[in-house]
């Protein structure tokens, strides 16, 4: 097996023979840092890359295997680790200037999880700084570039952990989605990403936001993240927002399948602007599905649907202008569009922010109403495919000092309603660049929406597309 194919090959299909002694822990990650050291000058996905300490953790993983004691479901897999989440074989430097050199003095739960399970964190992937944008730069690390097209973006937040797990860095990648950090990237480099619902994966530190932001596997199959979500998932006493029940049983009830559920396509929930060639082909795609997947599809224009940009951008800048104190000593030295939002969100009054929070809650509502008829809501991802990563939005859309949502309308209304919501690959524009849809279940239906996923990936699979890198 090949380096490329050993970093292309799922999780699913990785962890049996590594019990089963066909392929080591050790072999794996020698071919995996080499491919890492290959492609890595070029995609710049890394935030902390620890070669040695890799190495020392696969030389662990397979004595445990050679022993013969029982191993973990992810045991000997590598994985890597979003750089916003606490870890403490590595600094968690959040993209930002000001946290350079910060080392967290324990594991995050979901790090702890993973190591539990028997993974191998090989290192940290980059964020935007302190994950304030849809775009994947930041003033620390620089540039991630999408595998797809050098120098474009990868997007949002988990770009690096897009970027990684669309260039054959592994099979398993930890985000973490605000406003679609999850899966917006997935969307640009052509992977499969999952925001479960919020409290079904643990925080620590609790992060704020008014509760926004979830933790999600970002992966290149559907199994593989069910898998994820499984080690990741369930109630941890740190988290006081965390759900009281365990992940369901993802991986054994993955395939059941969805026919006849009742859902909703919107193209643009009532208000988006999206471009067409995106637009085409996440109807197509929607179409295929339905017909594939035997549902019961019809158009859905929701009434909420142009409440939300208010909301959305008056929230976001409202709460990066907590950093407003930091601008004094730093402002020199960080993103100019983070700048900008705080200093957007600086001028509202707590009158206004209250105002706002009371709209936000007749909205959420809304949301959840929509679903006493619908089983699944589908949408774009994201309005456009990838761009040049220096860019904050596209050429050819309005520009803005920071309001990068404009172009990502249909994420962050399932941050605020907590529904689980993920991402499929569904199609390429004419310029090679991947296009994701989106798929939106009722709030806890986490299995529903990953068998809805699994259902279209039996109907329209995407693994097995790889971008050529030969930049």
């Amino acid at each position: 097996m090949t380096e490329e194919d050993l970093g292309f090959l799922p999780a699913t299909e990785l962890a049996p023979m590594i019990r089963q002694k066909k392929i080591s822990p050790v072999e794996v990650m020698t071919a995996l840092l080499s491919r890492i050291g290959k492609l890595e000058p070029k995609i710049n996905a890394m935030a902390a890359l620890d070669p040695e300490l890799a190495m020392e953790g696969a030389r662990a993983a397979e004595r445990a295997v050679m022993g013969g004691g029982e191993l973990g479901r992810l045991h000997g897999l590598p994985v890597t680790i979003k750089d916003l989440v606490w870890t403490k074989d590595f600094n968690t430097e959040a993209g930002s200037h000001m946290q350079k050199g910060f080392r967290a003095p324990m594991d995050a739960p979901i790090v702890s999880r993973l190591k539990q399970a028997g993974a191998v964190v090989v290192g940290k992937t980059t964020t935007s700084e302190f994950g304030w944008t849809g775009v994947s730069r930041s003033p620390l690390t620089g540039i991630t570039s999408n595998p797809w097209k050098q120098g474009y973006n990868a997007g949002a937040s988990s770009a690096g952990a897009g970027a990684a797990a669309a260039a054959g860095y592994g099979a398993l990648h930890q985000g973490s989605d605000g406003a679609g950090s999850v899966r917006m990237p997935s969307h640009f480099c052509g992977i499969f990403g999952l925001k479960p619902s919020f409290g079904r994966v643990p925080y620590h530190p609790v992060p704020v936001g008014d509760f926004t932001s979830h933790i999600g596997p970002m992966t290149r199959t559907v199994a593989d993240s069910a898998l994820m979500l499984e080690v990741m998932g369930g109630p941890h006493p740190l988290d006081h927002t965390t759900l009281e029940a365990w992940p369901a049983d993802y991986t054994g009830r993955l395939n059941a399948g969805i026919k006849g559920a009742r859902v909703g396509f919107s193209a643009d929930l009532g208000h988006a602007r999206v471009d067409p060639e995106v637009a085409g082909l996440v109807r197509a795609a929607a179409e295929r599905f339905a017909a594939g997947a035997g549902l019961a599809m019809q158009e859905f224009t929701p009434a909420w649907g142009r409440l939300g940009p208010e909301l959305g951008r008056g929230f976001w800048s409202a709460h990066m202008a907590r950093m407003a104190p930091k601008l004094a000593k730093w402002e020199a030295q960080m993103d100019p569009g983070l700048v900008a939002c705080i200093r957007a969100g600086s001028e509202m009054s707590v009158t206004d922010y209250l105002a706002l929070k009371e709209r936000k809650h007749a909205y959420i509502t809304a949301i959840h109403a929509s679903f006493t008829d619908l089983d699944f809501v589908i949408t774009p991802t994201v309005s456009v495919a990838a761009f040049p990563a220096e860019r904050l939005s596209p050429e050819h859309w309005p520009q803005h000092p920071w309001d990068w949502l404009q172009w990502a309308e249909f994420s962050y209304p399932f941050n605020m309603s907590w529904n689980p919501a993920a991402t499929v690959p569904c199609g390429f524009t004419s310029a090679g660049l991947p296009v994701g849809m989106q798929i939106v279940g009722r709030r806890f239906d986490d299995l529903g929406v990953l068998q809805a996923a699994a259902a279209f990936e039996q109907v329209q699979p995407w693994a097995d597309k790889r971008p050529a890198m030969d930049w």
